[in-house]
Formats: structure tokens, C-alpha cells, sequence
């Protein structure tokens, strides 16, 4: 029954906090606990009860904040200095542009949105279908919560004892580059358009006024995950300093926000950090009573006699979320599977930061898959394709993560060698 309730609730539209609380309660009530409603209400509340959550609502508005400043065609430029006059150079500028955006907003959902309303008109005109340029878009935009700074990393780093923020935002430097490096390949090996070999008509500004209007943006992720890593501010403190940093890049540098505008940029940023705090609450409250009736040791006990080896565990992990990732949001799922899951991989041998990277990376594929997939609903919406020509054009893109995914579990160096070097 707290299945079909959660199901139910699901598929009728009903945001996921709301489905889990209503799972939740189906399941207190049915057996008789007692104060159902006090105990979700306190656990929800002790969830959120928490400082270094701040960080997110911040990071959040400091996204917004770059966002509206007008940066998203100086990273365009700034990538087209880099990699427009490689072959297929139009679709590795999208590519770059997304690593770039990453170190801004942190965001997969936010950077498929800003870019993919420039890139996608513009590769049509090129050459390529409509279909695949809202498919690499979307794809590409997964870098996003993987390079530093990024919030599913905090929340991670929040969920799990023994895991910093700082050592998880090194360990997801290599590997948000490396799968910048395999999705260029692939175009590079199997695009065939004349014309989409060519990006000189999206930017017009000369070269070193592209690399020039770059330089500020790109300082900002170095000042916050600087800053974090010196040990000078905490993640909350480098998320205030993000937000003051934006507001006077856009406010004062740029001219491009007004006083005008600013509540509006607010109240957005509001309203996306009430969605995941608010499945954060939701998520507290049902792991504890997750908790209560020891599931999680039950799971453990299972796994430990049932699974062999690490080899067999990470491989199962990885199913696991990947098939979670198809009909659940992945801060939801993390902060459901990972108090369950990263205790079995650390008595297994499992490095925990390399496993959370695992995690997060695997949960960020989720953004590209349907049925729920954010960033490929963002893409078809922009692209107006429909979504099974937009599935279609994903599928190789979505190969092509999975087995960077496969690179970074069975090649821990990928992950852990970033933050084992600086001392992490």
C-alpha cells in the first residue's frame, strides 16, 4: 500500500517531497505509531536544522546571479577561442562551454537551459538535426554538478560522516574533464556536416577579447573552491562570498542587473532551493524510520553475506542507481540509498571519495534518462522535438557516460588522485 501511495502520487505529478510524506505517513498510520504527524513534522525540521545547509539556497542565488549578469555568451566566446576550429567545432564549443558553466552555477538544469537556447537554434543552422543538438545540450550539461562548486557534492558531503566538502569538490575535477574529453571525441569521430565544422559566425568579437571577457567569470569558481581548500571560509561562507562576487559582476562590472530585477532573481532562487530542501525534510523523516525498523542494518547484513567482493558491489551499485535514477530525482535518491550504501562500501574497502563521486556521477546520468529526466525535458523544450526523437539522439551520449562511469569505478586514480595529491 505505501508503495502504491508513492507511485500513485508520482505519476499524478505531485512533487517528490510530497510523495515521500505521503508514503510516510500511509506507512505510521497503517501500523498505529503513535504521534505519526509529530514524529515526520520533528524529523523533517532536525533535517533542515542544519548551518551548513545554508550553503545551498546561496549557491543557488549565486547561480541565478551569473546568470542574469549576461555571462553565457562570454564562455561561449571563451570556448570558441579554445576548440572552435576543431573539427565538428561547433558542437565542442557546447561541449566546453558546459565545463566552463559548471564552475558558475553548479548546475546541470540551469546550464541545459542558458546554453541550450544559444547552441541549439545555432547547430540547426549549421548543419546538425535539431534533435541532436538539444541531445549533446542536455548530455553535456551533466558536467555540471560534477566540476566544482556544486550542491549535490555539499549535500553529499552533509548526508556522510568522514567525507569534506573540499576533498570531494578535488576528486570531481578529473572526472567532469574526462567525460568533457569523451563526449568530444565522439562528435569528433562520428559527426559528418561541412558547415557544423565551422563556429565563426556565433562569435564575432576578436580572440583576445573573447579570452579577456572570460577572465573574470572563470575567477570566481578559483576564489570559492580556493578559498574552501586554503581552509580560510567554509562552504557556507565561500557561498556568500559567491553571491557578493555575482552581484557585483552583474550589478557593477557587467551593468546587466538592476535593482529591478533583483527580486525577481531572489524569489526564483527561492523557489529552487525550496525544492530541494524541501526533499531533503521529506528524505530525513523517511530515513528515520528507515532507521527505526533497522532496515539499513538488515541491508547490510545481507550484502556482507551475499556479495563477495568489491568488484561485485560497485557493479551492483551502479545498476542500483542507475535504475533509480530513471523514476526518482538524484538528490532524493542520495539522500535515501547513500546511509544505507556508503557504510557497506567502506567496510568493503571502498575509498568514500571515490564512492561518493561514483554516486553523484551516476545520479547525474538520471538528469538525461526518461522517463524523468530534468535535463532532457529542458532540452525538448527548448528543441520542441518530441521526446522519442530527443531519447533517440541521447542513447550514444548516454553510452558514452556510462562508460566514463565504468572508467572512474574500476580506475580509483581518476577520482582520488586530485585530492591524495593536495593533501585530501
Amino acid at each position: 500500500m505505501v508503495y502504491v501511495v508513492l507511485i500513485v502520487a508520482l505519476l499524478i505529478g505531485a512533487p517528490i517531497a510530497i510523495s515521500i510524506i505521503a508514503a510516510l505517513l500511509t506507512f505510521m498510520s497503517m501500523n498505529d505509531a503513535p504521534y505519526a504527524i509529530r514524529i515526520v513534522a520533528t524529523e523533517m525540521y532536525k533535517s533542515l536544522n542544519s548551518y551548513p545547509l545554508l550553503a545551498i539556497p546561496l549557491f543557488v542565488l549565486a547561480g541565478e546571479l551569473m546568470n542574469e549578469s549576461g555571462i553565457t555568451q562570454r564562455i561561449i566566446a571563451f570556448a570558441n577561442v579554445l576548440v572552435g576550429r576543431m573539427r565538428a567545432g561547433l558542437a565542442m564549443v557546447n561541449i566546453w562551454a558546459s565545463v566552463i558553466f559548471a564552475g558558475l552555477s553548479g548546475s546541470a538544469v540551469a546550464d541545459t537551459s542558458a546554453l541550450g537556447r544559444v547552441f541549439i537554434p545555432e547547430m540547426e543552422k549549421h548543419g546538425y538535426t535539431r534533435e541532436f543538438a538539444a541531445a549533446l545540450t542536455a548530455a553535456s550539461s551533466v558536467i555540471g554538478p560534477i566540476i566544482p562548486p556544486s550542491i549535490p557534492v555539499i549535500i553529499y558531503a552533509l548526508t556522510v560522516t568522514g567525507v569534506t566538502v573540499p576533498s570531494l569538490f578535488l576528486a570531481g575535477v578529473i572526472p567532469g574533464i574526462l567525460l568533457a574529453i569523451f563526449l568530444s571525441a565522439y562528435v569528433m569521430l562520428t559527426v559528418k556536416v561541412d558547415k557544423g565544422n565551422q563556429s565563426s559566425d556565433l562569435v564575432t568579437i576578436p580572440p583576445a577579447q573573447a579570452l579577456l571577457g572570460g577572465i573574470l567569470p572563470l575567477l570566481m569558481p578559483f576564489f570559492v573552491v580556493g578559498s574552501i581548500l586554503l581552509g580560510v571560509v567554509t562552504p557556507t561562507e565561500a557561498a556568500t562570498f559567491a553571491v557578493a562576487y555575482a552581484l557585483i559582476l552583474g550589478g557593477l562590472v557587467y551593468r546587466k542587473i538592476s535593482f529591478a530585477a533583483l527580486p525577481r532573481i531572489f524569489s526564483d532562487a527561492m523557489r529552487d532551493s525550496a525544492v530541494i530542501l524541501a526533499i531533503i525534510a521529506a528524505v530525513g523523516a523517511a530515513n528515520w524510520l528507515l532507521t527505526y525498523n533497522q532496515v539499513p542494518n538488515m541491508l547490510t547484513d545481507w550484502v556482507v553475506g551475499n556479495v563477495d567482493s568489491k568488484t561485485t558491489f560497485l557493479l551492483a551499485t551502479i545498476v542500483l542507481f542507475l535504475f533509480v535514477g530513471l523514476f526518482l530525482e538524484g538528490i532524493a535518491a542520495m539522500l535515501v540509498l547513500v546511509p544505507i550504501l556508503h557504510p557497506i562500501a567502506v567496510s568493503m574497502g571502498v575509498d568514500p571519495v571515490h564512492f561518493g563521486i561514483l554516486v553523484i556521477f551516476n545520479l547525474m546520468i538520471g538528469l538525461i534518462t526518461p522517463p524523468l529526466g530534468l535535463c532532457l525535458f529542458v532540452a525538448e523544450g527548448i528543441a520542441q522535438v518530441g521526446m522519442a526523437k530527443i531519447t533517440r539522439a541521447i542513447l550514444p551520449f548516454f553510452f558514452v557516460e556510462v562508460l566514463v562511469l565504468l572508467i572512474l569505478t574500476f580506475v580509483p586514480q581518476t577520482v582520488i588522485w586530485l585530492p591524495q595529491a593536495l593533501g585530501y
